[in-house]
């Protein structure tokens, strides 16, 4: 919509709307990179972000097949975490820690030692059958994963932005928006105190709030929700390393015996909500690699941003280029979110191109025609 004129509005290269974890990657990022940035963020308990357990895994499935574009992102997200806590003078948030991950089958355990001293996979796991571990076919130990502590790292950050006045807590209103004259002149935006903002570009980093942007809703977005557990174990099982037998068990630095355990996925509409199956799904898979007693001591659900090829969605609205969209990360957007935050910028910048794999353009068919306002 136009909005009043403003002889001084405040200039932004990037008003970001979002600062879950790909957001906060992304303005990060951009602040490094000497952009000028504004954040808008309506902070929810439920946002996968918050209740995730960070974990990022080098491998996927059940041959064992790294996980795409493992080389060159999993070094660029634990340097970028390390990096962000040397800024911040805080932390530890990210943990470098070995994973287990046991077989489920002779034909997994064949298809896995197969593998090992290949990159990422260290070394086998051997069998064990005790009362707190249980893996009688072994596994597998994997290297250049860890986990972030995510709800922390985004409280941090977000105080960080807060103090440099780059983070106001309010929604995005899209008739706030006014586009104007095509690129290059900047947007405006009216934020909810009248401040009017003139920024070379709006990128959307909404999570799987996306799903009810009229700007972005022609996409394939397919959000899931999940649940997580938080637990303490009754046994002393291997200490700093994640377990994953078909859940994962991550521990908890600042609790000994304390593990969050996931996760579910649930590919319904409804809005996420801790269940008591999904409780009971959780312990089950938990009781197949430890028998020891597990007292549940947290319990919370979110929704992922997921697209349907599996591939994030970066790049540019069809009808206004100054339009951005970071988004569909996934249940993997730790291990994801500074490499590809470092591509956005540097495609923003001119340096790069979009690798085609991610670029929103893949789907130009599904794009009804319709302007910006």
């Amino acid at each position: 919509m136009p909005l009043p004129p403003a002889s001084n509005p405040r200039l932004v290269d990037a008003l970001v709307i979002g600062h879950g974890l790909a957001g906060a990657v992304l303005t990060h990022s951009l602040a490094e990179a000497g952009w000028r940035v504004l954040v808008l963020d309506q902070p929810t308990l439920n946002s996968a972000s918050r209740v995730a357990a960070g974990l990022v895994n080098p491998l996927a499935g059940r041959r064992f097949a790294l996980t795409w574009r493992a080389e060159e992102l999993l070094p660029a997200a634990a340097a970028f975490y390390q990096r962000v806590e040397t800024t911040l003078g805080g932390g530890p948030w990210w943990y470098s820690r070995p994973i287990w991950k046991f077989f489920a089958s002779i034909e997994e355990a064949n298809a896995g030692l197969a593998r090992v001293g290949s990159p990422f996979i260290a070394a086998a796991v051997p069998p064990t059958n005790t009362a707190a571990l249980r893996a009688p076919l072994g596994g597998l130990e994997l290297h250049g994963g860890g986990f972030l502590q995510t709800e922390p790292f985004l409280l941090a950050l977000a105080a960080y932005r807060r103090a440099r006045a780059e983070l106001r807590e309010e929604p995005f209103v899209l008739d706030r928006l006014d586009a104007g004259s095509v690129s290059p002149t900047p947007i405006r935006y009216q934020l909810a105190d009248g401040t009017l903002i003139a920024a070379r570009y709006v990128i959307f980093c909404e999570g799987a709030a996306a799903e009810h942007n009229p700007l972005f809703q022609w996409l394939p977005l397919v959000p899931n929700n999940g649940q997580v557990l938080e637990i303490d174990l009754a046994a002393d099982l291997p200490p700093d390393v994640v377990l994953n037998g078909g859940a994962y068990a991550v521990p908890q630095p600042e609790h000994a015996r304390r593990y969050r355990l996931g996760a579910t996925y649930d590919w319904g509409t409804a809005p996420p909500a801790p269940t008591a199956a999904g409780q009971d799904d959780l312990l089950a898979r938990l009781a197949r690699f430890t028998s020891a007693p597990a007292t549940v001591v947290g319990h919370r659900a979110g929704r992922r941003p997921a697209v349907r090829d599996r591939r994030p969605l970066l790049g540019f609205h069809p009808s206004d280029v100054r339009l951005v969209l970071f988004n569909g990360l996934g249940s993997k957007g730790v291990g994801l979110a500074p490499g590809l935050a470092a591509h956005l910028v540097a495609v923003l910048n001119a340096e790069e191109t979009l690798w085609p794999e991610v670029n929103l353009a893949r789907f130009a068919a599904f794009y009804p025609g319709a302007t910006v306002a």
